[in-house]
């Protein structure tokens, strides 16, 4: 009967989640959106445990945890990613389902999101993302990354401060925001600049939604 009831469930919240992507201009294949729901629903499980996130119903997370980062998929430019203070894998996780054919390494400070995230890439053999332990400042590449992802992280000032030694020569900083951070873009560092702001529509999402992308200035 539980078994019944799982797989029950899981239909239901792929129509869900299908529903929410077609009032986007989003192409997500159907193995995709099944991806997407085996995600959603192992956080859900470990959440009860592991308190990995503080949103608790998973039609929530449908919306804010998925749909929210699967609308910047379309602006990622280049193959390699970090995803910076990713908590549970958000948003690299989702991007890394969307964009199989990119690299994601995801870094976050505490191991039981690392292992939670370890547990996602073997259930959902998911070969391009690598869960990584580590404070952000600690951590290098020694290629550099085409962008550094930050959701929900630091200040973009912070961020800039901690991130600057990851990106290669040409990479970016891909700030997500609510609403449009006047203030922190008035307090860029010199070497910095914005290269674009790009307001981003989340069906059923509540608030202003923003990509900042920011580059090197020299």
């Amino acid at each position: 009967m539980e078994h019944t009831e799982l797989r029950a469930l899981d239909q239901q919240l792929v129509a869900k989640l299908q529903h929410l992507i077609s009032k986007t201009s989003l192409i997500v294949s159907d193995q995709q959106l099944q991806l997407l729901v085996l995600y959603i629903e192992m956080m859900h499980k470990w959440n009860k445990t592991y308190n990995l996130t503080s949103i608790r119903q998973i039609d929530d997370m449908l919306v804010k945890h998925i749909l929210d980062s699967i609308m910047i998929a379309p602006l990622l430019k280049g193959k390699r990613f970090i995803d910076v203070g990713t908590g549970p894998g958000l948003p690299g996780i989702p991007l890394a389902i969307m964009h199989p054919e990119y690299e994601f390494v995801l870094l976050d400070s505490l191991g039981k999101r690392v292992r939670f995230m370890q547990q996602v890439a073997y259930a959902l053999k998911l070969d391009n993302i690598s869960p990584v332990q580590s404070r952000v400042e600690e951590y290098t590449d020694p290629q550099g990354f085409d962008g550094v992802i930050s959701r929900a992280f630091a200040s973009i000032k912070d961020m800039l401060h901690w991130c600057g030694h990851l990106v290669n020569t040409s990479g970016e900083f891909v700030a997500l925001k609510g609403q449009y951070p006047e203030n922190e873009l008035a307090e860029l560092p010199q070497e910095f600049m914005l290269d674009e702001s790009v307001p981003i529509q989340v069906p059923s999402l509540i608030g202003d939604r923003h990509l900042i992308r920011i580059k090197k200035s020299n």
